[in-house]
């Protein structure tokens, strides 16, 4: 399944990497861009446990940039 969400106060371009390469990297993740020009989240991810996914999805973005919120 493959969702796009938007991205409220991400700062940086870097945090935008980071946030892309740790998510990446979660267990059932096929793939995952992180866009910071468009403020956007875009994750490819195992239908079953998709809501899995995105809860540690977006506790990755939390740890890089607190400030930033996934709207779902």
């Amino acid at each position: 399944m493959k969702k796009r969400f938007k991205l409220v106060n991400l700062d940086c371009a870097n945090c935008a990497a980071k946030m892309e390469d740790a998510i990446k990297k979660l267990d059932g993740v096929n793939d995952a861009t992180v866009s910071f020009m468009t403020q956007k989240l875009t994750l490819d991810a195992e239908d079953a446990r998709f809501e899995e996914i995105l809860q540690q999805a977006v506790k990755v973005c939390k740890k890089v940039e607190p400030d930033c919120t996934v709207v779902l």
